[in-house]
């Protein structure tokens, strides 16, 4: 009899397990019996999203950028239009594949009828730290998006910051895995950047321009995102001298850029490169005279700016060894560049395709 009571006790027992375990793997904030999923986005809103992620669109490119990175085949909708040239570092399967929708960045074109016509399961609202969360402008997109879920998001164009966000991405995108190989490749060289500029002395800092615009006379300060990678190599960046607002754009004289006399350039706009050095204008500056004049690649996304990002991870290095070849030698800039392209664009080029694209930028061969 005794015996009996043991095993039924111990049925009893197993069986009271069992349902705490099916209980805990059910638990209605993961995911429901209706298929859908209760998530805490970067703005700690709570918001229920489906458990199947299959289409998402965002208003900005650079969160855009990133879900490119994660996982295209969920795009359903894109910001801008690609360039033949920007198509050339995209694969076949994704080139015709993304409507354009436009969004509410720079531009303020976006649609909320073809956002909605892209029918995602959910859309990404980007959201600068620097700015703050305006919860009144993701509360005006759910109004306007009715039942399709909004997620906030943060800290995107950041460079230092922007490991939160990746990760963040991976989860509910259903690419982990995938969000934390790109997130090791950032840290892999801002921890090698990290520690090489603050090696370097202030009066041994290099000074430097960053010429924006068609005419270079456009600019920022370092604290501004847009330049924020000429002081994180550890340049000096000569507009701080001058200019406390780092968020704006600010237009300079060509006589102002020669006082300052940089001893780099770097430049994003290409008519802008490929003139520099013919124009009589900028012939006295230092960095002119010393060829020391740079163009940010741009294909399929900008390593620099425009926008500020995910794209200017690779920035990170290229920006070291742009302006200080010497004290990152270490860093091998055609290896660096054929892996970011394979992990983040999907991308695999040669060795000779890599360093097509790095000279094309005016770096020396022998600096690679």
């Amino acid at each position: 009899m005794e015996k009996k009571t043991t095993i039924i006790l111990a049925i009893l027992i197993a069986l009271i397990a069992c349902g705490v375990a099916i209980s805990l793997f059910a638990s209605p904030s993961s995911i429901s019996s209706s298929g859908n999923q209760t998530i805490t986005d970067m703005a700690n809103r709570t918001v229920n999203i489906p458990g199947d992620i299959n289409r998402v669109v965002a208003t900005s490119p650079p969160m855009t950028t990133i879900m490119y990175m994660l996982a295209p085949e969920k795009i359903a909708g894109v910001n801008f239009q690609w360039t033949d040239e920007e198509l050339k570092y995209v694969p076949d399967q994704y080139k015709d594949k993304f409507p354009v929708v436009g969004g509410w960045f720079g531009s303020q074109d976006g649609n909320y009828e073809e956002f909605i016509a892209s029918e995602p399961d959910f859309v990404v609202e980007s959201i600068d730290e620097g700015m703050g969360v305006d919860l009144s402008t993701v509360a005006e997109r759910q109004e306007k998006f009715g039942s399709i879920p909004v997620v906030a998001v943060t800290d995107n164009t950041n460079v230092t910051k922007i490991d939160s966000t990746i990760e963040f991405m991976g989860k509910i995108l259903q690419r982990e895995d995938k969000a934390n190989e790109l997130i090791s490749f950032n840290d892999k060289y801002l921890s090698e950047v990290n520690s090489v500029a603050s090696s370097i002395p202030d009066s041994e800092k290099k000074s430097v321009y960053y010429a924006s615009g068609e005419d270079g006379l456009s600019t920022y300060a370092s604290g501004a995102s847009h330049g924020q990678l000429i002081s994180l190599v550890g340049g000096k960046n000569v507009a701080d001298t001058e200019v406390q607002d780092s968020g704006s754009e600010l237009t300079v004289s060509i006589e102002q850029v020669m006082k300052w006399n940089p001893d780099v350039i770097i430049a994003t706009d290409e008519d802008f490169y490929n003139n520099v050095y013919r124009d009589s204008k900028w012939a006295s500056v230092k960095a002119v005279k010393d060829h020391q004049v740079y163009i940010s690649p741009q294909s399929p996304f900008k390593w620099f700016d425009r926008p500020p990002g995910a794209n200017i991870i690779i920035g990170v290095p290229w920006t070291a060894k742009v302006i200080y070849p010497d004290k990152y030698s270490n860093i091998n800039m055609v290896e660096a560049t054929k892996e970011f392209y394979s992990n983040f664009y999907h991308y695999d080029l040669s060795d000779d395709q890599a360093r097509e694209i790095l000279i094309s930028s005016g770096i020396k061969e022998s600096d690679l």
